[in-house]
């Protein structure tokens, strides 16, 4: 599948949103547990006249226990999401420790390798259903937006025409900062060609782009948002740094000054120099600490892919998943007479975009919930 991770290359240029905190985790009654175990999961009927959102139709469906209990909490009780997911995560992270105590205490003994390859099972085991914790929680954000996410294309294409409505382009740039936003849209414009004062007239007008070249932009673009909500991250945490820095600094010299016999001299002599500090501290501050894009401009190559790197192999099998699901299976994608020419208009287009950057950007903040609570594998 050419769009997948391994084929991909970001674009030359590269929110705040709020964060999904950990929630501690609560021990629900055997009662609710054996309801949320009989809740079914409820999907998308089959593909009718047009494209169409239901409540879980997202392209990838939970393939462990632990995602499909997930996704019935989250359809039918969406108030104890939140708190089925701190449960479950800390169930797979005790079961995970408690496979590896195992392991190391029967390391002299001869079923250390019986044991070793137990750890390993649970391991994996574990790891697809934190995949698939992941997933939803991205979903979850989603709704809260009130964005469903676009069920897999063979559902949206008709006659070689892709359609998406609706487009709730407003909802999916209101989770960003105006200078966020300003680099989504230089994004759409780059992959796309639509610019963002474009009329409805150019919104909807026809193009023809290939399902390959289709699933590369949104992978590409899922790599972007994640991208931007890393820099964006580093970005006010420097700001904020250097700015209580130059306070800190203010602050010593005066009460140094008033110290000094010649205190009251110094101060009105230094008012100059203290004045040019400011105008140097105020050019440092706007040169690498002002606008998110010229800070980005001024990286240099190592930081640039440091930031760019997904962080989690958890997340690296997520996009991946993801992406064959929406776009079709990995081996029917790499053969050239199923990759088929789809006519679609712009506004289509931007949409899958616009949602691309959107899960990137919620991938970030899923990994730093999920990664307090059970610990991720790095990349």
């Amino acid at each position: 599948m050419e769009h997948c991770l391994t084929h991909h290359k970001l674009p030359p240029l590269p929110s705040p949103i709020s964060t999904l905190k950990p929630r501690s985790a609560v021990n629900f009654s055997p009662k609710y547990q054996a309801l949320t175990r009989r809740l079914t999961v409820v999907v998308g009927a089959g593909a009718s006249s047009h494209c169409e959102f239901s409540s879980l139709n997202s392209p990838l469906d939970p393939s462990t226990r632990s995602g499909k209990d997930l996704s019935s909490v989250l359809q039918n009780h969406p108030q104890l999401f939140h708190l089925a997911v701190a449960q479950e995560l800390k169930q797979l992270a005790d079961e995970r420790h408690d496979a590896r105590c195992r392991m190391n205490l029967s390391a002299q003994s001869h079923e250390a390798c019986l044991h070793r390859r137990i750890a390993q099972l649970k391991e994996q085991q574990c790891q697809i259903a934190v995949e698939d914790v992941m997933y939803l929680l991205i979903f979850y954000k989603f709704s809260e937006v009130k964005v469903p996410l676009v069920p897999k294309l063979s559902k949206c294409i008709y006659n070689d025409r892709l359609e998406i409505l609706p487009a709730k382009d407003w909802e999916l740039e209101s989770i960003y900062s105006l200078e966020v936003l300003e680099m989504i849209r230089e994004h759409v414009t780059t992959v796309i060609g639509l610019r963002a004062n474009s009329s409805v007239t150019d919104n909807w007008a026809m193009t023809k782009i290939t399902r390959q070249t289709l699933g590369r932009v949104y992978v590409a673009s899922i790599l972007y948002g994640y991208f931007l909500k890393s820099v964006s991250l580093r970005h006010r945490l420097e700001r904020s740094l250097f700015l209580e820095s130059q306070d800190l600094h203010l602050s010593c010299r005066t009460s140094l000054q008033e110290m000094s016999p010649h205190g009251i001299k110094s101060l009105i002599f230094g008012h100059i120099g203290k004045i040019q500090s400011e105008c140097v501290g105020s050019n440092r501050l706007e040169k690498t600490h002002g606008k998110l894009k010229c800070y980005v401009m001024g990286f240099d190559p190592e930081t640039l892919q440091r930031c760019a790197k997904l962080r989690y192999e958890e997340s690296v099998n997520l996009i991946k998943n993801h992406c064959c699901a929406l776009f079709g299976d990995d081996a029917e994608m790499g053969s050239p007479q199923t990759d088929e020419v789809i006519s679609t208009s712009f506004s289509s287009l931007k949409r899958l975009v616009l949602e691309a950057v959107a899960f990137g950007s919620f991938l970030w903040d899923t990994e730093e919930c999920i990664d307090s609570v059970y610990k991720l594998k790095e990349n």
